[in-house]
């Protein structure tokens, strides 16, 4: 987050004074407790000060890209999941290619009557079947797509620094958020690397 020029000051004052009161501070700003209230409040809540009773404010030591770095290393999968696009096996190639345009989605899942993971397909793999393929409603998705074990998956608590490190080491633009059930490998979400997108745009509105 970018600092005010007077939030800046009280950060060079708790830094060369701490442990100090809010009175204190204020003092030393020539500004009346209420008036740096809400300062106060928004830099120990963004983890820049550490406030005790009855002791008063301490500088933590933290850059603002440390803090940054926190608040990423924090958040979880099931907070940015969006929902997932998926398609039965039986359904052709032409029909996914229509079914990844109307949705505006780079990766499809693939399921069985079950609603079950079976594979995914992706924009390449989609391509790829195109070439030399006279009639693409004759060929049905589950001859094209990747299948499991080969499918990389998330779940809703995992880290999603986690999953977007899987999405590059994997080269894939998205995967599913799963849930196992006894039938198989449930599709409750989808990630990718337009979430990661979305992340940082959340970053710039400085959510503390």
């Amino acid at each position: 987050m970018e600092l005010s020029k007077r939030q800046q000051q009280i950060i060079e004052i708790v830094k060369g004074n701490g442990p100090i009161t809010g009175e204190n501070i204020a003092n030393r700003l020539n500004l009346t407790r209420a008036t740096l209230r809400p300062d106060l409040a928004i830099l120990t809540m963004s983890g820049f000060l550490d406030a005790r009773p009855r002791v008063g404010y301490f500088f933590t030591g933290k850059t603002g890209s440390e803090l940054l770095a926190e608040k990423i290393r924090k958040y979880k999968v099931h907070e940015f999941q969006q929902v997932p696009i998926a398609i039965k096996e039986s359904v052709s190639v032409y029909d996914a290619i229509s079914t990844m345009f109307l949705e505006d989605v780079g990766t499809l899942f693939v399921v069985d009557d079950k609603s079950c993971l079976t594979g995914v397909l992706s924009r390449k793999d989609l391509l790829r079947a195109s070439i030399g393929q006279p009639d693409l409603n004759l060929v049905p998705v589950h001859i094209i797509m990747t299948r499991m074990p080969n499918i990389a998956v998330c779940r809703r608590d995992d880290l999603l620094v986690d999953a977007a490190h899987m999405l590059i080491t994997k080269e894939i633009d998205g995967m599913p958020v799963v849930k196992d059930t006894d039938a198989g490998l449930e599709i409750i979400g989808r990630i990718t690397k337009t979430t990661m997108t979305k992340v940082l745009v959340e970053l710039t509105k400085d959510r503390v």
